[in-house]
């Protein structure tokens, strides 16, 4: 490579792989809006795609939740033996024995309260708790999968693996949809089994393929994995409680309601799902002015960022308080006030900026304060979810906003106390904040 060349590389706006991930969470957003609308449309309206977008949101807890910490893990250390010429096979061992305990520990408490999930939380449809079960096992390959391309540098199969599943999912739908099936099982298990298509694919064209090298020490796999894993369930607990309470606490005359209120969920978390497509392009610049010990540029990113936030979340509010009930009925045939859709908007707003934060004080070795803040985010839902309201909507609403405050708030503590600290980044915390994202599609 010419010299050139190489400064035209180091001056491009765009890290490895930004392109490729960003696009493929893109499709996978399109294709989940897509689902949503032509699922309720093929199993006969919002009432008996209840059970579905109750899976949805369950799925996306559990999956990410306990997934996305041992998919971080294994490509931090695959890039780490990648960077010293060292095979990663044997790490790939130890992560794939770890993910499978956790699947067979979860699959198990799943079955054992099946028959309270099945009448409190599926309104008595069983196939859904069957298809949650396969679901929680079908995202664990998947996340190894992007774990292992992820550390390897392949960009692009991380794209497809990460694309494939909403494409997948919607194709699915579709084709069970033109053929007149229309009961809410086939669709669960369209959900349930898509992310598996992606990962087939790419193990037959070697995508995963990894090279022999030194036995791997659990320690080499796990140094921050506990902070990790416990930040990241509640993360993704907090993200899609939610629905997840709404269809907890309604009643049989409200799960038509429930529908609705996950569309506006859905409509509310626009702002965060395009975030997100784009944040892979915004921190690892903070990463690299952290680890040449740039502190000054490395704040003045950070508020950039933040501003960003701000910017894009009262932007987000305004629209749903204005075009919000337009919006929804005419993708959904549904009808949510613009007061309920903003205060949803302005919720996933700060959830936004709580999870730009909380990367930040991942890249400064906070994972244990990370884990905290998650945690009395998730604490502030439960609380104000049960002492704030007797009204179904109101209440969650006012547990979204105070949760995601508190979590928000706790962030910026830990941040300015890790900074005061002098705490500085390394490669290996900047990969794990970087990937960290407990939103899924």
């Amino acid at each position: 490579m010419s010299t050139s060349s190489a400064s035209l590389r180091e001056r491009a706006p765009l890290p490895e792989g930004t392109i490729p991930v960003g696009g493929a969470l893109l499709i996978a957003g399109f294709a989940t809006y897509a689902f949503f609308k032509v699922g309720n449309v093929a199993v006969g309206g919002p009432e008996a795609f209840a059970p579905i977008a109750a899976l949805w949101f369950a799925t996306f807890a559990l999956a990410p939740g306990f997934f996305l910490p041992l998919e971080q893990e294994l490509g931090r250390a695959l890039a780490h033996r990648r960077a010293i010429k060292e095979g990663g096979r044997p790490v790939v061992g130890k992560v794939t024995s770890l993910s499978m305990v956790l699947v067979a520990i979860v699959v198990v408490v799943i079955a054992l309260a099946s028959p309270i999930l099945t009448t409190a939380y599926f309104d008595g449809d069983w196939v859904m708790v069957i298809a949650l079960a396969v679901a929680f096992a079908a995202y664990a390959p998947a996340h190894l999968a992007r774990g292992i391309c992820g550390g390897s540098g392949r960009f692009n199969n991380y794209a497809i693996i990460m694309g494939s599943d909403g494409v997948v999912r919607i194709t699915l739908c579709v084709a069970l949809a033109i053929i007149g099936i229309d009961s809410a099982g086939a669709y669960g298990m369209a959900v349930a089994i898509a992310p598996l298509f992606g990962v087939t694919y790419v193990w037959r064209r070697r995508g995963l393929r990894t090279e022999p090298g030194p036995p791997a020490e659990w320690s080499e796999v796990t140094p921050n994995l506990g902070w990790l894993l416990l930040g990241s369930v509640f993360a993704a607990s907090l993200l899609n409680a939610g629905p997840i309470a709404a269809s907890l606490l309604a009643d049989d005359s409200q799960e038509a309601l429930v529908t609705e209120f996950s569309y506006g969920i859905l409509l509310a978390r626009v702002p965060l799902f395009l975030f997100q497509a784009v944040q892979a392009a915004l921190l690892p610049r903070l990463s690299r002015l952290a680890a040449t010990q740039a502190y000054v540029e490395f704040k003045s990113g950070l508020v950039k960022v933040l501003a960003m936030v701000l910017a894009v979340g009262i932007a987000g509010a305004i629209g749903a308080l204005i075009l919000g009930p337009f919006a929804i009925e005419l993708v959904y045939d549904a009808e949510l006030g613009g007061g309920t859709l903003a205060v949803l908007a302005v919720a996933s707003a700060i959830y936004m900026g709580a999870l730009a934060t909380a990367q930040a004080v991942i890249a400064l070795h906070g994972h244990p304060l990370v884990s905290l803040g998650w945690g009395v985010g998730l604490a502030t839902f439960l609380v104000v979810t049960w002492l704030s309201s007797d009204e179904l909507f109101e209440r969650i609403e006012w547990g979204l906003l105070t949760s995601s405050i508190a979590a928000l708030i706790v962030f910026a503590l830990a941040l300015r106390h890790r900074l005061r600290a002098g705490a500085a980044p390394d490669a290996d915390s900047l990969l794990e904040a970087i990937t960290d994202r407990p939103l899924e599609y």
